[in-house]
């Protein structure tokens, strides 16, 4: 369980990352970006011909992997924006299920145009990041087993020694650490931006009351776009971090998680940024206790399963507020 615990917290970034982009553009527009999903998966694309635009088929400096992300998230923050522009903006007046067509349609013009483009099959994602064991904690076979007694490896330690020691021990790997760090430290960024920066007032003003905010000076179509960028640049993120931690890409990559972390913005409160990392941790987590009970092939399921139930008993989410419209 502790080994999954570890597991479900790297698996849960993911999915918050994610979910923030969802509830960001929920807040502001009140619209599900259904083709967030497709951005994730574009991003670990576009690390991956980075990397080998960078020559970084075989693990890189620390560096050239913050190049990597860099160039990702801005090409995928570009993405939105243009998507925005083109797909969404001229459909703002009128009602929103012709926005949520629109998005759905966005959303397969993304996974078949990329298996026109990168092709339909898997692709083995480069090691810019080797995958190592930081911390390895397993029984000591060569002691009697009423002493109990533990190994701690750190360092150089092999998974190979994991393995052996049986299924009673627990290994935290640096992709692991690294997933959790970044994805913390994104997290923290978003929280800044939104709420002690200009651009983050006007986003919240925009999701109060769009037109009120228009009147008051704020432009609103620039702040949209500016939403739509930073939650691309997360959904990239979130994707390469994923391929790093998964080392394959396909154009569909992005459905499942996708659609995984709306449930988790759902579970949180959807347009609540500090709920869509609640929701994404308690998702992750969720998903790898199936499979630590055994019934791995259930663990698509759970997150639809969650759904069903958080809009039975909370539709507002763990951390969702009521709200009271005037009519």
């Amino acid at each position: 369980m502790l080994q999954q615990l570890v597991n479900g917290i790297a698996l849960g970034s993911v999915y918050a990352l994610i979910a923030l982009g969802y509830t960001m553009v929920y807040g502001v527009l009140r619209l599900i970006n259904f083709a967030h999903g497709d951005i994730y998966m574009l991003g670990a694309f576009m690390a991956y011909f980075a990397a080998r635009w960078l020559g970084a088929s075989n693990g890189t400096s620390f560096f050239g992997a913050a190049a990597i992300f860099i160039i990702s998230m801005a090409i995928c923050a570009a993405v939105g924006m243009t998507i925005e522009r083109l797909a969404y903006r001229p459909l703002r007046a009128l009602p929103r299920l012709n926005s949520l067509i629109t998005a759905i349609g966005v959303s397969l013009l993304l996974e078949f145009g990329g298996q026109m483009t990168f092709g339909p099959d898997f692709k083995p994602f480069p090691p810019i990041i080797h995958d190592r064991p930081v911390l390895v904690i397993r029984p000591d076979t060569a002691a009697a087993p009423a002493q109990g007694a533990w190994v701690f490896e750190a360092g150089g330690a092999e998974r190979a020694h994991f393995h052996a020691g049986g299924n009673w021990g627990l290994l935290v790997s640096n992709v692991q650490i690294i997933i959790l760090l970044v994805s913390v430290g994104l997290m923290a960024g978003l929280t800044w931006v939104v709420k002690r920066t200009k651009t983050g007032r006007a986003m919240r003003a925009i999701s109060y009351d769009m037109r009120a905010a228009s009147l008051m000076g704020i432009t609103t179509d620039r702040i949209i776009a500016v939403t739509f960028a930073l939650g691309s640049a997360l959904a990239a993120a979130a994707g390469i971090l994923d391929a790093i931690y998964k080392p394959t890409i396909n154009p569909l990559m992005g459905v499942l998680p996708g659609l995984k972390a709306f449930v988790a913005a759902v579970l949180g409160g959807i347009g609540n940024i500090p709920g869509a990392m609640l929701g994404g941790m308690l998702m992750g987590l969720a998903e790898t206790a199936v499979v630590a009970a055994g019934k791995s092939t259930y663990r698509d399921a759970i997150a639809f399963s969650i759904l069903i139930v958080i809009l039975l008993i909370r539709p507002r989410g763990l951390l969702g507020a009521v709200t009271e419209e005037k009519v």
